[in-house]
């Protein structure tokens, strides 16, 4: 293996034990319900070793490495940004990143574009008090077809 390929899987190992996931509580409970804190296999078991941040007006016992956020979701979220030392990554949760948008707490957008359409649904990024520029930053086909975008806010527009 070269050592740049050495050097990126590292770092991608690196940054995964730093990171910190943010999830609404609905995406907990399907999270939980799909059997992820007790399956088997590298993704599962990073995923069941990361801590995880819960966003939920009815705080309760949380299983699976969990924290009830409390308080104002923007001001947890900027708190929460300033004391963890690596990504703070939102899996799902449409309600919170709308949020999270809008009060420009968002450093990167990491969209997967999945080959084909519902029909109908909820709007992706919902209605905002302002226009949110966002930059295309990268791209890349995982698997057959699906698309992963990475885009990051333009603050300066």
């Amino acid at each position: 293996m070269a050592d740049n390929t050495k050097k990126e899987i590292r770092h991608g190992e690196d940054r995964h034990q730093r990171e910190r996931v943010l999830l609404g509580r609905r995406t907990h409970e399907w999270f939980l319900a799909q059997g992820w804190a007790t399956r088997g296999g590298a993704w599962a078991d990073r995923l069941r070793a990361v801590p995880k941040y819960v966003v939920s007006s009815t705080p309760g016992d949380l299983e699976w490495n969990s924290t009830v956020l409390k308080g104002d979701l923007v001001e947890a979220v900027s708190r929460l940004k300033q004391e963890v030392a690596g990504d703070v990554v939102l899996y799902g949760s449409g309600r919170v990143a709308h949020a999270l948008i809008e009060h420009d707490l968002v450093d990167e957008l990491r969209l997967m574009v999945c080959p084909f359409a519902l029909g109908e649904g909820e709007r992706l990024f919902g209605r905002t008090s302002a226009v949110k520029p966002v930059r295309l930053v990268g791209n890349r086909t995982v698997g057959t077809g699906i698309v992963r975008l990475t885009y990051r806010p333009v603050r300066d527009a």
